[in-house]
């Protein structure tokens, strides 16, 4: 058991009625090669057992521990400002309850921020079909970089949600947008509204996220993901709808060329 005492990064999980994947994706922070974290996973009032075993892993190891919410959100987005409002470390990586992250993924990336003295980081990821059994490759070293800024991100999103670790302060100065109106996107209008403020992302070019590929997924509605994504670009700094429209077409064009075609991000 490893005390929660003196850690480095805190792992925000937003979870709802995911028992079944809930345990391999805490395994996964569990397999970590930097030990210095803690995971708060934020229970959107599940009806399943999803608490059951959170509190089951968290008895085996103290670094776990359950925030369950007094009323279900529906989204992501308050279940994460939550966790965010609740971490005991200088950085904050975001993990969905149903992905999985390469072992080496936190010791890279705070290496990487440390290297380049950054605040904002994310990572490649690649899609597996629910199911799927995963096998992580080795990583190379030096892992190669590039920098996101906020036109390429507004052309398309290139940052996928459970690959971001960034510092708790930045975090809290940007917290998710809890209007239900954006659901599926917050995570998209919280990294332009990082961008725009003149912090870039870092992104390593490794797949260090593994996304599991579910049906009915919230944001697995193409049409409405479409509108969703055109009203965060007409509401962002007044874009003109001309702007809006073309950033929106962009995205979408783009997504669907690296998500069905490279299988990743």
């Amino acid at each position: 058991m490893t005390s929660s005492q003196g850690v480095s990064v805190t792992v925000v999980i937003p979870a709802y009625n995911a028992a079944r994947t809930i345990a391999s994706t805490l395994e996964s922070v569990m397999a970590q090669t930097r030990p210095d974290w803690e995971a708060i996973v934020v229970d959107d009032r599940s009806t399943d057992d999803t608490c059951t075993i959170v509190e089951e892993l968290a008895s085996r190891d103290s670094r776990i521990r359950l925030l369950a919410l007094e009323k279900n959100n529906g989204a992501p987005a308050a279940p994460r400002n939550r966790g965010v409002e609740n971490a005991n470390s200088p950085w904050v990586a975001f993990l969905d309850s149903d992905d999985l992250w390469h072992p080496r993924k936190l010791e890279l990336q705070l290496k990487v921020l440390a290297e380049t003295n950054g605040s904002f980081s994310c990572t490649k990821m690649r899609d597996f079909p629910d199911g799927a059994t995963v096998v992580d490759e080795d990583i190379e070293s030096p892992v190669k970089t590039r920098r996101i800024g906020f036109t390429s991100h507004r052309i398309k999103g290139r940052i996928p949600a459970s690959s971001v670790v960034v510092s708790t302060d930045l975090a809290r100065k940007f917290p998710f947008e809890e209007d239900p109106s954006y659901k599926a996107v917050e995570d998209y209008h919280c990294w332009l509204r990082i961008l725009h403020s003149g912090v870039p992302c870092i992104k390593l070019e490794e797949p260090l996220l593994n996304y599991r590929r579910i049906a009915g997924q919230i944001s697995g509605s193409k049409f409405k993901m479409m509108r969703r994504i055109f009203n965060v670009h007409r509401n962002f700094e007044q874009t003109p709808l001309i702007s809006a429209a073309f950033f929106t077409g962009s995205h979408v064009v783009l997504a669907l060329y690296l998500r069905l075609i490279k299988k990743g991000l």
